[in-house]
């Protein structure tokens, strides 16, 4: 800049109700997702397809049991919910968390990021596969679907 310009004004804040665009649209699908699983029953046959890996080798994998527990979940029968699939119930708390962090950082102008290190996903994976393992095991069949 030379000394005939004049400095532009900082750009004001968006509202907040743009702000939460972002937020709201992801809930908005989320609840949609929930709303549908919760009124097509995934244990009535023929309303989702088989996990592959569950019909091709009889092995559960860590999703299995999702659809049955989300649709659990959303009717309010959350033991039904733990036993279908004990690991989407905790990813359904760790997502209501997450929102709430980045809707009020959102609304408040603030950023919000999560930055996982190899670490963190490497943790993550471990504990997919000893879920995965342990509830294809005779011990562990409190964890299969």
């Amino acid at each position: 800049m030379d000394a005939t310009e004049t400095p532009r004004p900082a750009a004001a804040p968006a509202p907040a109700a743009r702000r939460l665009l972002m937020p709201l649209g992801t809930l908005a699908a989320v609840g949609a997702a929930f709303a549908y699983v919760g009124t097509v029953d995934p244990n009535e046959p023929g309303h989702y397809p088989v996990c592959p890996l569950y019909a091709l080798t009889g092995i559960y994998c860590p999703g299995c049991g999702g659809l049955r527990s989300a649709h659990d979940f959303i009717t309010g029968h959350f033991g039904a919910a733990l036993g279908a699939n004990a690991l989407a119930v905790v990813g359904y708390l760790l997502f209501a968390v997450l929102w709430t962090l980045w809707a009020t950082r959102s609304a408040r102008g603030l950023p919000f990021r999560i930055e996982l290190k190899d670490a963190h996903w490497w943790g993550i994976g471990v504990v997919l596969v000893i879920f995965s393992v342990v509830r294809n095991l005779p011990f562990g069949s409190v964890l299969a679907p």
